[in-house]
């Protein structure tokens, strides 16, 4: 159980229901620095992601905490979790589930019965997603979409709240299969994590090379989150600001009227609708956890990098002068006008 009751905006006045979620944000990450050194931004975008209620990549090489961050947030929250190894031998039903022939040992009957896969969970967390080949990694689609999953086909519910929190390794290392753009377009955020400066590498290494560390405490539950991200959405955002979202996810896309020539040299394939969704719902969730009742700017552009990068394809000619996605995102937030500016009045 949680510290505090779920907020309900009818019981209680817009700053009150701002509060209370920044206070559970601050206990989350306050339980999980209790286990993770550094890192600060990382953490705090998958925060971010819990609050809005999306999915969450992230890409590293392996031995930079990116299981234990997942666990730990896990752990930080009153859900069940479950984990599951993707390797290349992983098979669907391994995730979903599978029907099964059973037979009533006091009638001698035989059914088919259901039993149900490791996503029938709260918090699932995908490690190393694109070590498995596309058609096991296909099988969360139907999950992180619609909440559900088909099986011979009956489609059965999942628990709410459901959360895929992924894991992977760069695409460059052996025995990975990149996920496809359709996959990829389901994750709210695409984050990565890099090494530690070395500071805190060593502090990370005294760490685990101690003690046991503090025990992890459980900060909210499940009817906490689905009331934060009912909350989270009722955030106002002026109508130049949705604009503004609009328009960067757009400027993204080669083929369209008005794309820049810059773009249409270097980008074979732009942000989706699902991106101007995400970070229009990104900006409320950050306005919301540092304590504000309405989105700014800064909200939006703070949210641009870990909703576009993995939603923009860059062509060959990108890559050959080492043009990289976060290099078209930065060169987006710099060309598209802001609202307030002369050009985005």
């Amino acid at each position: 159980m949680s510290g505090t009751a779920a907020p309900a905006a009818s019981s209680a006045s817009g700053a009150e229901v701002v509060a209370r979620i920044k206070a559970g944000r601050e206990r989350i990450l306050s339980e999980v620095r209790k286990a993770i050194i550094g890192q600060e931004q990382v953490v705090d975008d998958v925060v971010t992601s819990f609050f809005a209620g999306g999915h969450c990549l992230i890409t590293g090489v392996p031995g930079l905490a990116k299981t234990l961050l997942i666990a730990s947030l896990g752990k930080a929250m009153d859900l069940n979790f479950r984990r599951v190894q993707f390797t290349p031998d992983l098979m669907p039903a391994d995730i979903t589930g599978t029907e099964v022939l059973e037979e009533d040992r006091t009638t001698g009957q035989r059914a088919m019965s259901f039993r149900q896969g490791p996503v029938f969970t709260n918090i699932l967390l995908a490690d190393e997603i694109n070590r498995t080949p596309p058609k096991t990694q296909a099988a969360l689609l139907e999950a992180m979409q619609e909440n559900q999953v088909t099986v011979a086909g009956t489609t059965y519910q999942l628990p709410k709240p459901f959360f895929v929190l992924a894991t992977q390794n760069p695409v460059e290392q052996e025995g990975t299969y990149p996920l496809p753009e359709v996959q990829q377009d389901r994750f709210m955020f695409s984050l990565i994590i890099d090494y530690l400066p070395r500071q805190e590498e060593v502090a990370v290494i005294n760490a685990t090379t101690g003690g046991a560390g503090e025990a992890i405490a459980k900060c909210i539950d499940g009817q906490d989150l689905i009331a934060y991200n009912a909350i989270v959405r009722q955030i106002p955002i002026a109508e130049p600001l949705l604009d503004y979202a609009v328009r960067l996810a757009a400027a993204s896309r080669p083929d369209r009227d008005g794309a820049s020539a810059w773009v249409k040299e270097n980008v074979s394939w732009g942000a989706s609708v699902r991106a101007s969704h995400y970070l229009v719902l990104g900006a409320k969730a950050r306005a919301v956890l540092a304590g504000r009742p309405c989105v700014g700017i800064e909200d939006i552009r703070s949210v641009a990098l870990p909703v576009l990068r993995h939603r923009i394809v860059t062509n060959f000619r990108a890559e050959s002068a080492g043009i990289k996605p976060d290099d078209v995102v930065r060169r987006l937030l710099a060309d598209v006008p802001a609202p307030g500016s002369k050009l985005g009045l």
